[in-house]
């Protein structure tokens, strides 16, 4: 398996990077651009950004930001927000974007994976599942970013992940949602069961709360490791996390 990928996680609202828990009660995290170059100089391997309530707002993200990001970092970036055909997506990476991340868009129109994937490739194309536990599964969510319109969709996970990953998806960011923001480690069940039924790489997001949790993360087999709140309060630094999971045994970029 390549080298395993940090991957700082900057929820934007309002032009703004934004932190909740449990995708609730959001704060503010500072500024897009000041934390994109941030964590470039950190050693990030990757960023992603997330305007989180722009699918449910029925609107696409602002390509604004994305140009200035790209302006100023130079390592890859992926963005999300209420892109729902493949111009919009289009327009997204020629701002600068190296990935595409697809969430509630393809809850409302599947075959946009597949006409992502036809005309970027599937290594551009992100499938991101924000996934809640109950009744001893779990269940896809959509509109997460707004909590009053955030829903079960019903469908469970396992399934959908499948679904979009024959339709295209060259990768999936597993959002387990009952982690997210609490900081007692990533749902390392969840993730070993979607990584069981798909042959991309898949991104545990939700939980990081220590380096240990990164390092379970990678034993377990995921690609990549996504995190915000660690990073964005300082709890952890990119620099010395990278040298305790190579200490342990897990290759990293430096």
């Amino acid at each position: 398996m390549p080298a395993r990928r940090i991957i700082p996680c900057l929820d934007v609202k309002d032009g703004r990077v934004v932190k909740g828990v449990r995708f609730r009660d959001h704060r503010d995290a500072g500024d897009i651009v000041e934390q994109a170059t941030r964590y470039r100089d950190e050693g990030a391997d990757e960023l992603v950004f997330y305007d989180i309530s722009a699918s449910a707002e029925d609107r696409t993200l602002d390509l604004d930001w994305v140009r200035e990001i790209a302006r100023v970092i130079d390592i890859p970036f992926t963005a999300a927000g209420g892109l729902r055909t493949r111009d919009q997506g289009a327009a997204c990476l020629d701002a600068g974007a190296d990935k595409l991340s697809i969430n509630s868009p393809a809850l409302e129109r599947p075959e946009l994976i597949e006409e992502l994937a036809r005309d970027f490739g599937s290594q551009c194309v992100v499938l991101g599942v924000d996934s809640y536990q109950r009744d001893g599964d779990y269940f896809v969510h959509q509109y997460t970013g707004s909590p009053d319109k955030s829903r079960d969709t019903g469908l469970r996970t396992l399934d959908w992940v499948r679904d979009v990953c024959d339709r295209g998806a060259g990768e999936v960011v597993l959002n387990c949602m009952s982690r997210d923001g609490v900081r007692s480690g990533y749902d390392l069940d969840h993730v070993a069961a979607v990584m069981g039924a798909l042959t991309v790489p898949v991104i545990a997001s939700g939980g990081a709360g220590a380096p240990e949790h990164f390092r379970d993360a990678f034993v377990a087999g995921a690609s990549g490791a996504l995190a915000a709140t660690v990073f964005h309060d300082r709890i952890i630094a990119i620099p010395d996390l990278k040298e305790y999971l190579a200490k342990c045994g897990i290759e990293m970029r430096r």
